[in-house]
């Protein structure tokens, strides 16, 4: 066994230094080519650069500066944020597996089809390998031309996220033309009826709270709205008996100011300040996620964020599946107890709040995985083994690829640690 042990050791650590390259920030790859600062930037703006870096393995088809002006300059962010997602592609591909697809086409699955808001085959893009080792690019929409070819290769970390540039923005017919929201426009008790959300609809205008989000809404912002059956849960405090300030701060609880879409949230480490927030309470939540599952935590109870309502750059409506019960009205979750307690023992005391102190609520299972892509049998393929700048770029280990250790790394670590010193000690 003995003998092993240093093999072990060798396997730990490469399965260590996998976790560590898997991780990667787009925004600190595009940071080192200067060309691309536009077509960054405008990732910054719209915030997929979060939902990229939620991904585990991606292709980003990146363009020019000069490409990037031209289509920013006649277009809003709720536009830019469509066409630009339309270039995120669900899969890993690099020079090699491009010149590699079977039968020379396929569609891919890219992060505009994520949305639900891409009719029919617009949030695919085909990618055909034609004669003579050109490959190029498409909306999969049906009368779409092949109008952008892949130019070079960016940076791959192989198979986590590959970045190619492209010749010119992919366009699916319509995608320019969808008027841009604006708060003065932006119908938020329809929106909100129409999603399965009438009491909460009906609690801001009753309260006034509406004004509030109207207003809030010239600079952004984000709605965390419970669907009707979330009032009539289990353990939900009488609201009738709050006070009119208790239940303004209780909906503004469920509120953000600016623009959070999912995959933002999903990226989100430190507690977020709500609309309530103010000098008296902290009013924030904390937020959990699995996969494509986001769970609001306010140390009273859990909800999962069910379904998106609006994703329109600066606003971002969601469902959700409980109440969010702030800790400034409702108190804390009471702490569980060390052991069984004897039968005779008496119940604890409740805790003290303007309403009764709910049951803490168990988050719902995790939302299901996004749309699939058309089957396609593309092969996986292998950069290539001939030496070239393109393959330096993959072996890259900068700080890009440590943007954040994982659990499993932390893990591995201190398994190989306690193995070598077995070791030693022997």
């Amino acid at each position: 066994m003995g003998a092993l042990q240093p093999f072990f050791v060798v396997c730990l650590g490469l399965l260590a230094f996998n976790a560590l390259v898997s991780a990667h920030n787009i925004t600190e790859l595009l940071a080192a080519f200067p060309e691309y600062s536009e077509y960054n930037n405008y990732l910054s703006q719209t915030k997929l650069d979060d939902e990229i870096n939620s991904r585990q393995t991606i292709t980003v088809l990146v363009f020019n500066n000069g490409a990037m002006s031209s289509l920013a300059g006649k277009h809003p962010l709720s536009v830019i944020k469509k066409a630009l997602s339309l270039h995120v592609v669900l899969d890993y591909y690099d020079a090699q597996k491009l010149h590699q697809i079977s039968k020379g086409t396929t569609l891919s699955t890219t992060l505009y089809q994520t949305t639900g808001n891409a009719p029919g085959n617009y949030g695919f893009v085909n990618i055909t390998d034609l004669q003579g080792g050109k490959v190029s690019f498409g909306s999969a929409a049906p009368g779409s031309k092949l109008s952008s070819s892949y130019t070079k290769s960016v940076k791959q970390i192989p198979y986590n996220i590959s970045v190619l540039e492209i010749s010119e923005p992919i366009i699916a017919p319509g995608l320019l033309t969808a008027p841009a929201p604006s708060a003065s426009d932006l119908n938020i008790t329809g929106l909100l009826e129409k999603a399965g959300c009438k009491t909460f609809a009906a609690l801001i205008l009753s309260s006034g709270v509406i004004k509030t989000y109207q207003s809030a809404a010239e600079k952004g912002l984000t709605i965390f709205a419970p669907n009707d059956e979330a009032f009539k849960a289990k353990g939900v405090p009488d609201l009738t008996k709050l006070t009119n300030a208790e239940t303004v701060s209780l909906l503004l609880y469920h509120s953000v100011a600016g623009y959070t879409p999912k995959g933002t949230l999903k990226s989100t480490t430190t507690p977020i300040s709500t609309l309530a927030t103010n000098g008296a309470g902290k009013y924030d939540l904390t937020v959990t996620h699995d996969g494509d599952s986001v769970v609001l935590h306010t140390g009273v109870d859990s909800s999962r964020l069910a379904d998106t309502v609006l994703d329109a750059t600066p606003f971002a409506i969601f469902t959700i599946d409980s109440v969010l019960l702030p800790t400034e009205l409702f108190g804390k979750s009471p702490s569980p107890a060390p052991g069984p307690a004897p039968e005779s023992s008496p119940s604890p005391a409740p805790v003290l709040a303007p309403s009764p102190a709910p049951a803490s609520v168990e988050a719902p299972s995790p939302l299901g995985a996004s749309p699939p892509a058309p089957p396609s049998d593309t092969p996986g393929g292998a950069p290539s083994d001939a030496p070239s700048a393109e393959s330096e770029n993959s072996t890259s280990t900068d700080a890009a690829g440590h943007v954040r250790a994982p659990a499993l790394l932390i893990l591995l670590v201190t398994v190989v640690a306690t193995v070598i010193s077995s070791i030693f000690l022997s």
